[in-house]
């Protein structure tokens, strides 16, 4: 499963990569009793594979020297193929230069349709991320109005579920309108994230509706008895003839729709496109809007808070007949990365939308992934499956969890989840840390079952361990007055830049990194009996170049030291070690921030 042993997959599809010129699943390679790839390739059909494996057999048997020689030069290629190399020079990191990347980068932006030009088209949160809170702090309106776009035609489509909530893994086409129907923990995680922060600029309440019913989704699919979340849902689901079908749970044919929803049929169908535009294959429909809800109820001569009502119903009519449907299998296993991701969805969502019950999933799941998968000598298990945690943490499962712990404490103030975030991170510094060339391995030290240890740095679906591990620290580095990890962060974005000069997409993480150089970055601190009142009120901003840090009571936290004064609560803004005069009013405070 490479879901739980990712660091296999890591180094035999660079393996295939090396020998084939491409990647991909299903993942196929053939190696000496050592480990050493000698052979590779994606799919294969029976016969194929077959006389492969007869002619590697023979080969070996009459010419191991040969095979021996391949599988060594290969196995250097794998080692050398993705290093990262300390740059020693000293990278003004400019907004000139942040603007250059971004110019680049638009070139393959789909600014009518959303996301990436052509198809297939991923969802992809942290470059969402990084363009949304780029195009805010650098007022680029063409950038404002493509995250827009992207976001609302995403929720549109047949990519989100419009009946159950929560995102499929793509959309086969660039209309966002087919998915591939596998629901993945990761991507809804993420979404979550993304689309709270854009509630907050834009107050869309499509999107508030997003949360809601994804974060729905994800309790009723995903969460587990302990607190923890399941790792995705499948897309196969078996159809009337008792084989299993890609979608067939999630699509509907015109006779069934219209026994289900009656004289309601016809305004259904003209708001989910049950014509030409949303056909799907076999005479089914995947639901797909392609107008505004302003728009449709002025069209219909309704209220928008009436359509609303009307949908409403739609989607409970429809969900008590899909319920009846055989279900798509549910993947239990429990990766600790991609939990820290949904506790972090969590926690997003709570501080936008002050739902109480976000908090304490959020909360539950922090407590779980402690008690369950953080060992008494401050390492991380991998995965959890029918009570048993098992496979040694990699490093993403710490840069996760590092960075869910600290947007926990910046919403809780409770500063249990930040010393336990900066336990995790002298851990992985002391376990997973390249001293040559100030990267993290993907595996720790103690791992020494693969031929080499591989360094993430490419910001995919989800953010590269480097990338947000480099983050913690930055934030770590303020939280403590910690130089060496202030020190260690900025080297580590510096190594990149050579990297992030050929490919700026590929990088989007690390960007947001760079923005906290290139631009203003603040650290406000609230100090008094009423902090947590006065979070509340700074949290209804949109302000991703912040760092958080509260006590009510006297702190021994290094930001927070001799700020606690018993009479009143104080609101501190600094910016690279100044601080502005504390004032009692959050209005004030964030005026000092947007100054």
């Amino acid at each position: 499963d490479r879901e739980e042993r990712p660091d296999v997959d890591q180094v035999y599809m660079n393996a295939v990569q090396l020998m084939t010129g491409s990647g991909g699943w299903p993942l196929n390679c053939i190696t000496l009793p050592d480990g050493r790839p000698v052979f590779g390739g994606t799919y294969f059909e029976k016969e194929q594979w077959e006389k492969i494996l007869k002619d590697i057999s023979q080969l070996y048997k009459t010419n191991p020297e040969k095979v021996i020689a391949f599988a060594e030069k290969l196995t250097e290629g794998v080692k050398t193929s993705d290093l990262i190399t300390l740059n020693q020079q000293n990278i003004p990191f400019k907004t000139e230069s942040l603007q250059q990347y971004v110019q680049s980068w638009k070139k393959n932006l789909d600014y009518t349709l959303g996301g990436n030009l052509n198809a297939p088209k991923f969802p992809l949160p942290n470059n969402l991320n990084f363009l949304m809170r780029y195009s805010y702090q650098n007022d680029d309106i063409e950038l404002k109005d493509y995250v827009s776009t992207t976001l609302t035609k995403m929720a549109n489509g047949g990519l989100y579920d419009q009946v159950g909530g929560g995102f499929s893994r793509y959309a086969v086409d660039q209309k966002w309108h087919i998915p591939h129907f596998e629901k993945m923990l990761y991507d809804n995680a993420q979404l979550v994230s993304v689309y709270s922060q854009a509630y907050l600029i834009t107050k869309n309440e499509n999107y508030k509706k997003v949360v809601l019913e994804t974060l729905n989704f994800v309790e009723r699919e995903l969460l587990q008895t302990e607190g923890a979340f399941y790792s995705s849902i499948d897309a196969d689901s078996l159809n009337d003839e008792n084989q299993l079908e890609e979608g067939v749970f999630y699509s509907w044919n015109e006779e069934e729709l219209k026994s289900i929803l009656k004289e309601e049929f016809s305004m259904f169908s003209s708001y989910y496109n049950i014509n030409l535009t949303g056909k799907w294959e076999n005479n089914q429909y995947i639901l797909f809007k392609t107008i505004t809800d302003e728009a449709f109820a002025k069209s219909n001569n309704i209220s928008v808070l009436e359509l609303d009502a009307k949908v409403s119903k739609w989607k409970q009519s429809l969900n008590k007949v899909r319920n009846k449907r055989p279900r798509p299998r549910t993947d239990d296993k429990v990766l600790t990365s991609w939990n820290a991701l949904m506790l972090k969805g969590y926690v997003d969502a709570y501080r936008v939308f002050r739902d109480i019950n976000y908090l304490n999933k959020a909360v539950k799941n922090a407590e779980f992934i402690k008690n369950k998968l953080l060992t008494k000598e401050g390492s991380l298990f991998h995965n959890y499956k029918n009570g048993k945690a098992t496979i040694n943490g990699f490093s993403e499962d710490y840069a996760h969890v590092i960075s869910a712990y600290i947007d926990l404490y910046q919403i809780t103030l409770d500063e249990k989840w930040l010393n336990l975030a900066k336990d995790l991170m002298d851990y992985s510094i002391n376990h997973f840390l390249d001293k040559n060339n100030s990267m993290f391995y993907f595996t720790a030290d103690s791992e020494t079952d693969l031929i080499t240890r591989k360094v993430e740095v490419y910001d995919n679906v989800i953010s590269s361990s480097n990338s947000i591990l480099a983050d913690n620290l930055f934030k770590l580095g303020h939280y403590y007055s910690n130089k060496n990890y202030l020190e260690l962060a900025k080297q580590m974005l510096n190594n990149m830049i050579v990297n992030i000069d050929k490919a700026p997409s590929s990088y989007s993480n690390w960007l947001s990194l760079y923005l906290n150089y290139s631009n203003p970055y603040y650290e406000l601190a609230i100090s008094g009996a009423n902090a947590k009142e006065k979070l509340k009120e700074v949290n209804i901003y949109y302000l991703p170049n912040i760092l958080i840090a509260g006590a009510t009571q006297e702190s021994k936290l290094p930001i927070m030291e001799n700020r606690f004064i018993e009479a009143d609560t104080y609101i501190y803004v600094c910016v690279d070690g100044s601080c502005k005069l504390p004032v009692t009013n959050t209005k004030e405070a964030i005026d000092q921030l947007l100054k």
